[in-house]
């Protein structure tokens, strides 16, 4: 059973009482909230994605209404793992990428079993492409377009690089695209199904892109990854694309590692192995249409070579 076979008032009354527990890659996350308002769109963004029988789960995440005498000011609100609210409360409105950003933090801290870097990552053909860069950079405006145009989503936020063979792992849940680039992929991709568009204090608008059916069912099939790709869009720039050296690209990418340190050996080789698997290039854009264009060129032509 899908997501989507509920209808939302089941859907809803699940969230609020014994919760739902939902598979997204390798996870499954048991999510349960009273806040009723992110029923509709949680039940929108997560409609292709796996509901499984309660079992051994990975994360065990509530929503709750902050305490205390804000709740009647500013309406805030706790995300819980097991029962540890491990940030502030946030403004209740903020509610739905607190879903995100929290399941975005339990990967980050707890999954130890994979190596993982601050990049998104899409495929095709069996080949990954990694998207490493800071918040800003425009790997999520890119990630978007690119599975729009038939890639298949890893994730716009993190990428989970399997030690024992360096496969990478896909985890496809909702991309988070924020202020301009919100409208951009509308333009681009016209039939993408987005969630509510969000204000943010800190970040201006976010809003959440729904995984394709085909990224979500496909979510148990890793891939090789063939491209490190460190992209930067910059306003009324010209495409730029250039080799960047291995050696450079590793320290880029260690320095983009939620958990190279503290993996020590084990992190150390499987950047080192990710190296070698991979072409690694700087891409500077502001242009999303010749950004997309040249990225299925290089994995045309890459795919010609290989044959």
């Amino acid at each position: 059973m899908n997501v989507r076979d509920l209808t939302l008032d089941r859907f809803a009354d699940r969230l609020a009482n014994a919760g739902l527990v939902i598979r997204s890659g390798p996870f499954v996350w048991r999510l349960s909230t009273t806040l009723s308002e992110i029923a509709a769109p949680l039940h929108l963004l997560y409609a292709d994605f796996p509901l499984e029988s309660a079992g051994i789960l990975d994360f065990h995440v509530r929503l709750r209404p902050a305490r205390g005498l804000r709740r009647w000011l500013r309406p805030q609100c706790e995300f819980l793992l097991d029962g540890w609210a491990p940030f502030p409360p946030f403004l209740r409105s903020m509610a739905l990428p607190l879903v995100e950003w929290g399941l975005n933090w339990c990967i980050y801290t707890h999954a130890s079993q994979y190596l993982i870097l601050h990049a998104a990552a899409v495929e095709r053909h069996g080949r990954a492409l990694v998207l490493p860069g800071r918040s800003g950079a425009g790997k999520s405006t890119l990630c978007a377009a690119l599975v729009s145009r038939g890639w298949r989503l890893f994730s716009d936020e993190l990428a989970l690089v399997r030690p024992r063979d360096g496969q990478l792992v896909p985890i496809a849940r909702p991309v988070a695209a924020k202020n301009e680039s919100i409208d951009v992929i509308r333009r681009f991709a016209p039939n993408s199904v987005f969630g509510p568009t969000i204000k943010s204090a800190r970040k201006g608008y976010i809003a959440h892109l729904r995984p394709p059916n085909e990224s979500v069912r496909r979510a148990d099939e890793p891939a090789r990854p063939a491209w490190i790709i460190y992209p930067e869009y910059r306003r009324d720039s010209e495409t730029r694309f250039s080799a960047l050296a291995k050696s450079r690209a590793f320290f880029r990418a260690a320095d983009n590692s939620a958990n190279y340190r503290r993996l020590g050996e084990v992190g150390f080789r499987a950047l080192t192995r990710l190296m070698d698997t991979c072409d690694c290039y700087e891409f500077t854009y502001s242009s999303l249409d010749e950004a997309v264009t040249l990225l299925e060129n290089l994995e045309r032509q890459d795919l010609v070579v290989e044959a």
